[in-house]
């Protein structure tokens, strides 16, 4: 490759109450592009304002060559949108999509979307590679493993990829490619993983299929390295994002000691099965800088939990939250309502479950059946006596009811889930009235405190308000410029001087925001590369 070989990927617009984290499967991407001599640019819509007449810049002042966009159901339909403008702007570029949702939706994808060129399949760093270096160099491209196509009318189905054997040959997230201080500013986690694979095969994920059923472990060594390379970022949590950390004793522990050994101070939170941690490895990761354990639980009936497959009993989760509170790590049990199966008496069962771990001190969380493409339980549907009514995949947030049980309508399960955000509304409501008295912890008005400026900040970038500020012609001293600053903002969005002036300082004071001089103009700027 005598010269660079442009490439452009797609983060596509995600809502902020889900809890984005900067985008690791594109940082992955983009490290193992950037190690094969490409050049990488990425384009964050979780994060960054989209409009046609921005891409039209990046394109005209970039010139990719491909441009690859990643998905999950819910944003397959911002991601699509985004590949129709870049095909209208410029018809000649090259399109791939991955994740999840076009892996196992791959024909239909390329039937219904022109706008697609072509879906890599599973793990993507070699695929991406092989399909650059052949573009680069005029090479056929259309034997490459992985790849799903269209040819004269026909879609070309080249199969999987071999799984990324050894993950301690891949070169490390291009974290620097990627707007971490916005994701800073807004008070969200940053992720990474220390190893790919489940060996469990619930009817409700795809996650085995997508990364197979072997586990493979990186290094701890390297795993320690780049968590002490996060740590530098300042972000305020990482979550240790493998589809299970604690599949494995022996990796789990010796991570552990590697953060100890060093001295490395960082929270950090992991997902782990019930039946796989012990007394000992909780304490070990406490020790080592984790706060939270997130266990995916699903049902609190065990009929259900035998039909989705998921091998745990409930006597399991209670022992697993008794030892993560004699740990110190706070337990978070997740559930999921509208599985085949549901009915009145074992949604009572789920909720009455739910409130015996409350008790116990954990914390826990519904979400409402999304039939992913590649499921079991979407494939076997009728199988399972669920009716799916939409296919509408804007939708598939988890949040509404997309399925109904013969005797659970759709109408109840949204129901439940309204309660439960009604619940949490006020949680929040009474902290803030406690607040007003000062009988609120500090923690707590913390809470508040950071939800409401995560919201306000949000909406200034997403605004392009600060890109689109006069600024000022004096060098003003930064408190007088940021008092400026906020009653001009104030004027053209719903929040108060006073209110974006102390959301502007506390994040200027963490690093994340700057004043640079802009030809004779001052203006204060987000700090995105850190």
């Amino acid at each position: 490759m005598k010269h660079p070989f442009p490439v452009l990927l797609v983060n596509p617009f995600y809502p902020i109450d889900e809890t984005p984290s900067p985008p690791l499967g594109l940082a992955c991407l983009a490290g193992a592009l950037e190690a094969a001599g490409c050049e990488v640019r990425i384009l964050d819509l979780v994060v960054e304002a989209y409009h046609p007449e921005r891409l039209q810049q990046v394109l005209e002042t970039f010139q990719p060559r491909i441009v690859g966009a990643t998905s999950v159901t819910m944003t397959f339909d911002h991601a699509m949108g985004v590949l129709a403008d870049i095909k209208a702007l410029a018809p000649r570029v090259v399109t791939v999509m991955g994740g999840p949702h076009v892996t196992f939706w791959a024909g239909e994808t390329l039937t219904r979307y022109p706008a697609v060129d072509i879906v890599a399949r599973g793990e993507g760093e070699t695929t991406i590679v092989s399909l650059a270096l052949a573009l680069a160099a005029d090479n056929d491209w259309s034997q490459l493993p992985g790849i799903v196509f269209r040819r004269g009318g026909a879609v070309i189905d080249n199969g999987w990829p071999a799984p990324q054997a050894d993950l301690n040959a891949l070169p490390p997230p291009a974290r620097h490619l990627l707007p971490l201080g916005r994701y800073r500013a807004l008070h969200m986690p940053i992720s990474m993983t220390t190893s790919r694979g489940c060996p469990h095969g619930c009817i409700f994920c795809v996650g085995r299929k997508m990364v197979g059923a072997r586990v493979r472990y990186r290094d701890p060594v390297r795993v320690v390295d780049e968590l002490a390379d996060i740590a530098a970022y300042g972000f305020h949590q990482v979550n240790l994002a493998d589809d299970l950390f604690t599949a494995s004793a022996g990796h789990c522990r010796a991570v552990c000691e590697e953060i100890l050994k060093r001295g490395l101070e960082v929270r950090w939170t992991s997902f782990a099965r019930v039946d796989t941690v012990s007394p000992d490895m909780l304490k070990r990761m406490r020790q080592a800088g984790c706060q939270a354990v997130s266990f995916g639980i699903e049902s609190g009936d065990p009929g259900i939990l035998k039909t989705i497959r998921k091998g745990i009993t409930l006597e399991q989760v209670e022992a697993a939250v008794a030892m993560c509170n004699a740990a110190g790590l706070m337990p978070h049990g997740s559930f999921i309502l509208g599985l085949p199966g549901e009915t009145p008496e074992t949604i009572e069962r789920t909720l009455a479950f739910g409130r015996r771990l409350e008790a116990m001190g954990a914390s826990y969380g519904f979400h409402l059946l999304a039939p992913f493409p590649g499921t079991r339980v979407r494939d076997r549907a009728a199988e399972y006596g669920l009716k799916i009514l939409t296919d509408d995949w804007r939708q598939y947030h988890a949040n509404r009811a997309i399925v109904e049980t013969a005797t659970v309508p759709a109408a109840r399960l949204d129901e439940i889930a309204g309660g439960w955000k009604e619940r949490f509304d006020t949680y929040l409501g009474d902290i803030q009235r406690r607040m007003g008295t000062g009988e609120a912890s500090a923690d707590e008005a913390a809470t508040i405190v950071n939800l409401e400026r995560t919201v306000l900040l949000y909406d200034l970038m997403m605004g392009e308000l600060l890109e689109n500020d006069a600024g000022e012609a004096q060098n003003l001293d930064p408190a007088t410029s940021l008092e400026a600053l906020s009653r001009r903002l104030a004027a053209r969005c719903r929040h108060g001087a006073p209110a974006i002036h102390a959301a502007l300082a506390y994040t200027h004071a963490q690093g994340n925001l700057r004043r640079q001089r802009d030809e004779s103009v001052w203006r204060w700027r987000w700090v995105d590369r850190l």
